[in-house]
């Protein structure tokens, strides 16, 4: 009896490491909103991590979440570290590019585990709005991110916080 159920759990164990190792070795995880503001009110959003809790998901996840504000005030160099509860984690943030329509921001998690990804933020005029696409890819690593992969999606996972957050963000600018 134990040696079939030790041969069971041999077995899913290899299974689930399978299933991890097909999996892609990046991931991409996007939303899109319109929001009816000018880019410059948007862009302001965004490109200042100071309003970022007036619109981020995660702020909102963990109120007492600590957070520092280092490098230029706003804009290219700007930085944002933070530690939070299990929710958040901790990790940092810095704005390495601006143009007109697009930010660009490098984002290193240190916990709940390490992880280095790239955030975008498309901002474009459309009609008398502005249609902003939030955009994060990243490597995925063998253990934990493959592996976690097996039993959820990073698209599914993050998506919702994306949607939360470019929905606040989308209340923000047009009642600000």
């Amino acid at each position: 009896m134990l040696k079939t159920i030790g041969a069971i759990v041999v077995l899913a164990i290899v299974v689930v490491l399978f299933a991890a190792a097909m999996k892609p070795d990046t991931f991409v995880v996007e939303r899109t909103t319109t929001i009816n503001a000018s880019p410059d009110k948007v862009t302001a959003l965004v490109n200042d991590f100071h309003n970022w809790s007036k619109w981020s998901p995660w702020a909102q996840l963990d109120p007492e979440m600590k957070v520092t504000f280092s490098g230029a005030p706003n804009g290219v160099g700007a930085v944002y570290e933070w530690q939070g509860n299990s929710k958040v984690g901790s990790g940092r943030m810095e704005i390495a590019s601006i143009t007109p329509t697009k930010t660009t921001i490098k984002l290193d998690f240190v916990k709940p585990f390490a992880s280095h990804s790239t955030a975008n933020f498309l901002i474009e005029p459309e009609g008398t709005g502005t249609r902003v696409t939030w955009v994060m890819d990243g490597p995925m690593k063998f253990f934990p991110s493959k592996v976690m992969s097996v039993f959820m999606s990073m698209d599914k996972f993050l998506g919702q916080e994306f949607d939360k957050g470019l929905a606040n963000m989308k209340s923000t600018a047009e009642h600000s």
